[in-house]
């Protein structure tokens, strides 16, 4: 008896996980809007003009070069990260303006313009734009990591998935372990529930 009530107990908290178990898990299965929400947004390059020896730093554990609406690039990875070049001078290239990280974002919005339509405005290294997604700028890897609306739903169901409903850090990374430890108890109280109801029939 007691066995049963303390299946029954555990069942009834469960009651709101496993619900949102079974729509996330829907969700998941289908996938829908992820390509969009997950779209690999880069910048648009360019054919390379010329045919300008690059002498690589030994320093460099790989580099490429690169042709966008800014011009050419050269980017290097280096055991504390990537570095930005310019060819011409093999200078480090500085972060860009405004005006160079509109022209940038602008004509990569070119491939999806119905996802990104325009800019609204830049903070620092995000662009925002009017269709409510989010660009942010890695100028030393010369590439963008974009999120909309979308992307933070989708987000947010993962957040529903794996029990992480507060917010608060300590807090959501117990309760998906504890989750776990209660389906773990439903079971094997399950179980047994299942060969004491077994061995009173026989």
């Amino acid at each position: 008896m007691k066995d049963r009530k303390l299946h029954t107990f555990i069942g009834l908290i469960m009651l709101i996980p496993f619900f949102g178990w079974v729509l996330t898990g829907f969700v998941f299965f289908i996938k829908p809007g992820y390509a969009q929400a997950y779209e690999a947004l880069q910048p648009r390059t360019y054919p390379l003009i010329g045919s300008a020896s690059i002498k690589p730093d030994p320093a460099w554990l790989e580099f490429r070069c690169v042709r966008t609406v800014l011009g050419d690039h050269v980017l290097a990875k280096t055991a504390d990260g990537w570095l930005h070049f310019d060819p011409a001078t093999m200078r480090v290239r500085e972060q860009p303006g405004e005006d160079e990280i509109k022209a940038l974002v602008t004509d990569a919005f070119s491939i999806n313009p119905e996802r990104y339509g325009h800019i609204e405005r830049i903070s620092g290294k995000t662009i925002f734009t009017d269709t409510g997604v989010r660009i942010n700028l890695d100028w030393n890897r010369l590439s963008f990591q974009q999120r909309g609306r979308d992307t933070d739903r989708i987000d947010l169901l993962y957040k529903i998935h794996y029990l992480q409903w507060t917010g608060v850090e300590a807090i959501d990374k117990v309760s998906g372990p504890a989750g776990l430890i209660l389906v773990t108890a439903l079971g094997i109280l399950g179980i047994r529930l299942a060969i004491t109801s077994r061995r009173r029939a026989n």
